[in-house]
């Protein structure tokens, strides 16, 4: 199986933590130079310094606020000037917890911006060096959220949806030039994200977190959340060369909890 990507870039976002900096790692360990993005310098320097290298394999940062397209954007264009990018990972935190009918507009415009937005300024930026080297590869990690609508996510159900009708669009669009577009649809993992639902809920159901969290594990069939890594594992195959005949598709990696085939 070849799962060299040795003498390709990849660009991961929000890769300061969680899931992101997983897929960093593991793509870095196929021989990737990765560059990481997200907002805090200090973080991204420390994840950079981490991740493997063998032979010339080179890594860096870029430290960015999404929701900034313009100066998004300008850090793009000086990126790719520099190193073209093979590979893009987009990851960006998720909306606030709570009811679509009840979410303020303005929630809804700060959501489609940091993800569907941002992520086409991503894609525009680093589209023509993937064109010139026939090759390239779009991982977009977003919900399962886009198959089964989480209850208490209305804004990130929505925004989720549309990040993943775009991907599927440009999956069909972009195959020509050897270039994929894919989906991951973790399902509940160990990350900051995950907490943060774990306290709301809590709060909401007047219940504790440890029995929100056992309430949980219930619903999976494998009976435990992800590790970061396990899904970081997922992306990483699916930029590799022996994942070149996968496009277009939402990969669950939920441990089953999912009912929808």
């Amino acid at each position: 199986m070849d799962l060299n990507l040795s003498g390709r870039h990849a660009l991961v976002c929000g890769a300061s933590e969680g899931i992101g900096r997983a897929a960093a790692h593991e793509l870095a360990l196929l021989g990737a130079d990765v560059t990481v993005l997200a907002r805090r310098a200090e973080a991204l320097q420390q994840v950079a310094d981490a991740l493997p290298r063998s032979g010339t394999q080179w890594h860096g940062w870029i430290a960015a606020d999404v929701s900034n397209g313009e100066a998004l954007r300008a850090r793009m264009q000086a990126l790719v000037a520099e190193r073209p990018v093979h590979i893009l990972v987009n990851n960006t935190g998720g909306p606030p917890s709570g009811p679509a009918h009840s979410a303020d507009a303005e929630a809804f415009l700060d959501a489609f911006n940091k993800h569907l937005i941002a992520n086409q300024i991503l894609l525009q930026a680093v589209l023509p060096g993937m064109q010139a080297a026939n090759w390239g590869r779009v991982v977009n990690v977003v919900s399962t959220s886009v198959k089964e609508p989480i209850a208490g996510l209305g804004v990130s159900n929505t925004v989720r949806g549309a990040v993943a009708g775009w991907a599927k669009t440009l999956s069909r669009e972009l195959a020509p030039h050897g270039i994929t577009v894919n989906n991951v649809l973790p399902g509940y993992t160990e990350t900051s994200r995950v907490e943060q639902i774990v306290q709301d809920r809590a709060k909401a159901q007047n219940k504790s977190e440890e029995a929100v969290i056992a309430a949980m594990r219930a619903t999976v069939p494998v009976g435990r959340f992800a590790k970061p890594e396990e899904t970081g594992g997922v992306i990483a195959f699916l930029c590799s060369p022996a994942a070149a005949y996968i496009n277009g598709v939402s990969l669950a990696v939920d441990g089953g909890r999912m009912n929808s085939i």
